[in-house]
């Protein structure tokens, strides 16, 4: 029976197209840009992509900070639109912003402005799927988001790689290609979330108490206490700390990696852009396969993949190395993004989805800032960018040995209510 999603779960996808255009333009021309930028400072290559480790975890540190708070406050009734529209206002202002920072130090401070907004928005809108769509449904709607968006923040991207041919050839300065790069972004990504915006109603929350604030932090201390509680959870956001720290250090610092082995930026550019065509059939093939394959093999394997990937980047040195990377990231990166969003939703109570997508996305975000440290700690101690990237395969095997106790024990407490029933 074909899989036929319903008019908001379609809204709630195309966001996933709007915010992904963000994240590829972090990935992609901001490293570049912030290269040319530091390079007319006198700052080394090195030094270039420590720095930019520094400044990716700095960014992570606060993302966590306030994604803890502002997940808490998006439980009550009515909150998730309205921080969901404060946090998407916030990023496009600032990544327009980020056109027009010559000086690599402002470049920095908008950044990380515009980077944590985006960050905090994904908390309200990954919280957000409980309420458009059913359980049953989650990992297809999930997996459809996660393609979508790769496919559909193609076409922005290969607007501003256009721009930056320009650049590249000399027929513009940088200052311009900055502007037109971000603008394009930014109105891409604020034009995609008005459909979600307009449409969405929040079915789950906790109701107001007298006191918003003190209520905030008291149910917080709460989930705390029954995340400690609920094993399977628990288990599952420390796997999802370790398996994910490579794949979101692959992403944020995959440019940057290039460029300071001397690729050329401009096939970089163009590799990247092969990621995210991969990755739409990829997502879209592996969500269907979720119909008659256990997601979480499918997860399972995701992590083994990552594993491999990462020890092939650590000892990458040419241009058609970086284009086999490329591929094969694109395979396994919105798969596992999107069936552990999917199965996080399966195991937590729908009404507390603020506050439990918070920690999901601290515990994400902390293995990013895990990752990006370790990075730029192995880079400055050893000068070997190589190394750096390959003491990151070794969170892959723990998060595995992780998601597995976690799925055993998720397996077990649906077991429960059967036996109970057949005693009966």
């Amino acid at each position: 029976m074909k899989f036929k999603t319903t008019p908001l779960e379609k809204k709630w996808i195309w966001y996933d197209v709007g915010n992904s255009a963000f994240t590829l333009l972090v990935s992609t021309l901001l490293p570049i840009f912030f290269s040319t930028l530091t390079a007319e400072a006198g700052v080394s290559s090195s030094g270039y992509f420590s720095l930019w480790a520094i400044i990716s975890m700095v960014a992570t540190v606060l993302s966590a900070i306030l994604g803890l708070m502002l997940g808490a406050v998006a439980d009550f009734s009515g909150m998730k639109k309205k921080l969901f529209s404060l946090t998407v206002l916030a990023g496009t202002i600032g990544c327009t912003a980020l056109g027009f920072c010559v000086h690599w130090i402002w470049f920095i401070v908008v950044f990380v402005i515009a980077k944590v907004a985006y960050q905090l928005s994904l908390v309200i809108y990954d919280s957000m799927l409980i309420d458009v769509t059913e359980p049953d449904r989650s990992d297809e709607v999930s997996s459809r988001g996660y393609a979508w968006g790769y496919i559909g923040s193609c076409a922005p991207f290969i607007l501003t790689i256009g721009i930056y041919l320009l650049y590249y050839f000399g027929l513009i300065t940088l200052l311009p290609c900055m502007i037109m790069c971000c603008v394009i972004i930014a109105a891409w990504w604020l034009s995609w979330s008005v459909p979600v915006w307009k449409s969405y109603g929040q079915k789950f929350y906790l109701p107001h108490g007298s006191q918003p604030v003190k209520d905030c932090f008291k149910n917080l201390g709460k989930t705390f206490k029954d995340v400690a509680a609920d094993k399977k959870v628990l288990f599952f956001l420390l796997a999802f700390f370790f398996y994910i720290d490579g794949v979101y250090t692959i992403i944020d610092l995959a440019t940057s990696y290039g460029e300071s082995l001397g690729l050329d930026s401009m096939w970089l550019l163009i590799a990247l852009l092969v990621t995210q065509i991969v990755a739409f059939p990829a997502a879209l093939i592996l969500g269907k396969l979720t119909h008659k394959v256990n997601p979480v093999i499918i997860i399972a394997v995701c992590i083994c993949a990552y594993f491999g990937i990462t020890v092939f980047a650590a000892f990458m040195y040419y241009q058609w190395q970086f284009w086999i990377l490329a591929v094969c990231v694109g395979l396994f990166q919105g798969t596992i993004q999107s069936l552990s969003r999917s199965y996080f939703t399966k195991i937590i109570p729908p009404e507390k989805s603020g506050e439990y997508f918070s920690l999901y996305d601290i515990l994400g975000k902390g293995a990013s800032i895990l990752g990006t440290a370790i990075a730029a700690v192995v880079i400055i101690a050893t000068g070997n960018q190589h190394i750096a990237v390959g003491v990151l395969s070794a969170m892959f095997p723990i998060g595995l040995a992780l998601f597995l106790i976690s799925a055993k024990l998720q397996k077990k407490s649906e077991d429960v209510p059967r036996e109970a029933t057949s005693e009966e």
